[in-house]
């Protein structure tokens, strides 16, 4: 069954070549909304599940990344500690960065859990968090930030380079919006990120080092008004802030609204026009964008070439992922959108055995991956039958193992029944005399009634 579906498959991504020339030239009718300026010199608006880019502006320069720079160091320490683990403060993590730069003054030989230090570096942008973090997972910050630049090419960067953990200027580190909305986007995929980013204050209890508790509060205006309320904006999910001199204002900030969640970044933008730009990009793109899930309307069937190809007769093996999604402007349909069907596999989930990728005006929309379903689905016993006799139509005989087994058990116990009562019968027929017997009523037949006295009696003729 696995070599006829591996030929199947193929078999479909031959034929989708085909099929889908018909589909694959953009038409001039194709409408891509933009036109919307900000101040920033960089900006992108990139969907979280999909990937899409719906609005770019030189999404490609390199600049000075600030202290959003924390976004990868979040992302690795994730990726490879457990929260209650316990980060020791370096003397170089506190006196290590730069006098007067962000911080919630820490002191050497001081601890907390890898969870807290997060909290600390995210919501204060405190710049000894970051220090720390990064000596815990590598043990040293030239280790750490060779960690940080792989990673940044395995999400598919081009315009990235990491020198520290933090931020702080360094010629040697920057990114471009594209590169920074791709490691944005591969954090917020990890719940407990999206936590803290999202959290408006927490508080660091007592330490070895300090006897009181400290408070936290997130800098980022559109989420919390720690320091004014002017730029809260309701959709907001949180993000990361940063600013210096030379890298200007930069933000990474995460919305969602009618159920379509945007990344936003803007790079080298003035100071609080980072929060006018952002919250402008917002509502232009859910002004002019909406999201449409795949299984909706695509599916894996003889029937539906122009969108899937031929699955030849396995067709009902595979199944459209529920969680594929499409992102297009509101003035086009999902009838304007092209598919190609191309392998694909994932390391977490055998199942997937290829994708459907979507792409409208030139641009890449969405995708949705191909499951191998081991043949759990809705199916009849012998599924060779007409549909006017209760069958499918095809024209080949399905078995659906654990239905014929059924079918089997039930017959098996119906002749065991008659089997048993045949054995039986001699003394089930003996029981009904007796039992007949005992309880018949005496007949009154051949009897007649007398009177004496006014008494009534019986006498046998």
């Amino acid at each position: 069954m696995k070599r006829i579906l591996i030929k199947a498959v193929a078999f479909l991504f031959f034929c989708n070549s085909l099929l889908a020339i018909n589909f694959s030239t953009v038409k001039a009718a194709d409408y891509w909304p933009g036109s919307v300026g900000v101040t920033a010199e960089s900006a992108i608006i990139m969907e979280q599940e999909t990937g899409t880019i719906l609005y770019s502006k030189n999404i490609d320069e390199e600049h000075f990344p600030a202290s959003i720079t924390k976004i990868m160091t979040a992302l690795l320490v994730l990726e490879n500690c457990d929260l209650d683990e316990t980060v020791v403060f370096s003397a170089d993590a506190v006196y290590g960065t730069e006098l007067g730069s962000s911080s919630i003054a820490r002191d050497v030989s001081e601890e907390m859990t890898v969870e807290q230090t997060l909290y600390g570096m995210m919501l204060e942008s405190a710049n000894e968090c970051a220090y720390a973090l990064g000596e815990h997972v590598a043990g040293d910050i030239p280790s750490f930030v060779d960690m940080m630049n792989a990673k940044a090419k395995e999400l598919g960067c081009t315009h990235t380079h990491f020198n520290n953990t933090n931020g702080l200027p360094d010629d040697e580190h920057y990114t471009s919006a594209h590169d920074m909305a791709l490691i944005a986007r591969a954090a917020y995929s990890i719940p407990k990120f999206a936590e803290i980013v999202g959290t408006k204050n927490y508080t660091i209890p007592p330490t070895n080092k300090h006897a009181d508790p400290t408070p936290l509060n997130n800098h980022h205006q559109m989420l919390h008004y720690y320091k004014t309320n002017k730029y809260i904006y309701d959709y907001c999910l949180g993000g990361k802030t940063g600013y210096t001199v030379v890298a200007g204002a930069t933000l990474v900030t995460y919305a969602k609204k009618d159920g379509m969640t945007l990344i936003c970044v803007v790079m080298k933008d003035n100071t609080t026009d980072q929060y006018l730009d952002t919250t402008n990009l917002f509502e232009y793109c859910f002004d002019n964008f909406s999201t449409y899930k795949v299984a909706d309307f695509a599916s894996i069937s003889e029937d539906d070439t122009n969108v899937t190809g031929i699955l030849s007769e396995n067709s009902e093996l595979i199944q459209v992922d529920k969680s594929g999604l499409i992102v297009i402007p509101k003035t086009a349909s999902v009838l304007d959108v092209s598919a190609e069907v191309i392998p694909y596999s994932d390391e977490s989930n055998s199942s997937v055995i290829g994708q459907l990728r979507y792409t409208y005006a030139g641009r890449n929309v969405g995708f949705a991956n191909l499951l191998f379903t081991n043949a759990k689905t809705g199916s009849y016993p012998f599924d060779n039958l007409p549909v006017e006799k209760g069958g499918s139509g095809k024209q080949y005989i399905q078995v659906n193992y654990p239905k014929i087994g059924l079918i089997i058990l039930i017959i098996a116990a119906l002749v065991a029944l008659i089997l048993f009562i045949k054995s039986k019968s001699s003394d089930i027929l003996l029981y009904k005399h007796r039992y007949e017997s005992r309880h018949a009523k005496p007949s009154k037949k051949g009897m007649v009634i007398i009177r004496n006295n006014g008494r009534r009696r019986k006498r046998r003729k």
